[in-house]
């Protein structure tokens, strides 16, 4: 397991080398070692290898990979071709109908092709185990992930981060307003997706901002 995206391993040179980070690699190798653990070990990374610090435009947080059999591919809300469409993701592409007045319905889940168009899909956490959502929460991922973003707010510009529900919201706290879009909004859970989620407009207004300021949108 190595960090491979040569654009990402530049910027984030000095925190591969903390010592947290070492531990953190050994203990996730312990951890597929000795349990099934989700996504792929050679997937884990996978936000970072579909979508280049360079080309990056929009960044959304999710909590931890899908943890059950197949479905995790290292992307957040994410999951591999021929896997059911879990129900945050269905509500997901709702909103985008919604949104842009169309009626796609996807095949697949399978989100790599808004990550090559420069959306960094990424989990806080980026393992899990089997049936056993959350349990690496106690690894040191939560401190990689908030350097990356700490990154991307210091070292970029216009880009837009969509954070839904507190958790993704109090991850976000640091990103720079006066040089990024922050959408914050309910999560698309099925709990939140009544008054908290359908309506947030996040993907037009996404696309405008980038719009505004020369930069390609997203085809959602």
């Amino acid at each position: 397991m190595t960090f491979q995206n040569s654009s990402w391993k530049n910027h984030l040179s000095i925190e591969l080398e903390k010592p947290y980070f070492i531990e953190l690699i050994q203990n996730i190798d312990n951890e597929y070692s000795n349990f099934t653990c989700f996504p792929p070990k050679d997937l884990i990374f996978n936000a970072f290898y579909n979508c280049s610090f360079d080309d990056l435009k929009v960044v959304i947080i999710g909590q931890d990979p899908y943890h059950g059999d197949g479905e995790a591919n290292g992307l957040s809300f994410s999951v591999n071709d021929g896997v059911k469409i879990p129900p945050s993701l269905k509500n997901i592409f709702v909103e985008i109908n919604k949104e842009f007045d169309t009626i796609f319905e996807p095949a697949s889940g399978n989100l790599e092709r808004w990550a090559r168009q420069g959306v960094l899909l990424l989990n806080a956490t980026l393992s899990v185990r089997k049936d056993a959502p959350n349990s690496h929460k106690h690894l040191e991922w939560q401190t990689f992930t908030d350097a990356v973003i700490q990154k991307i707010s210091d070292e970029k510009k216009n880009v837009v981060f969509m954070l839904w529900g507190n958790f993704a919201q109090k991850k976000g706290l640091k990103i720079d307003r006066n040089k990024h879009l922050v959408l914050a909004s309910g999560h698309p859970s099925f709990a939140n997706v009544h008054k908290k989620w359908f309506g947030n407009n996040h993907f037009v207004l996404c696309n405008e901002y980038l719009l505004s300021k020369n930069i390609d949108a997203i085809e959602w």
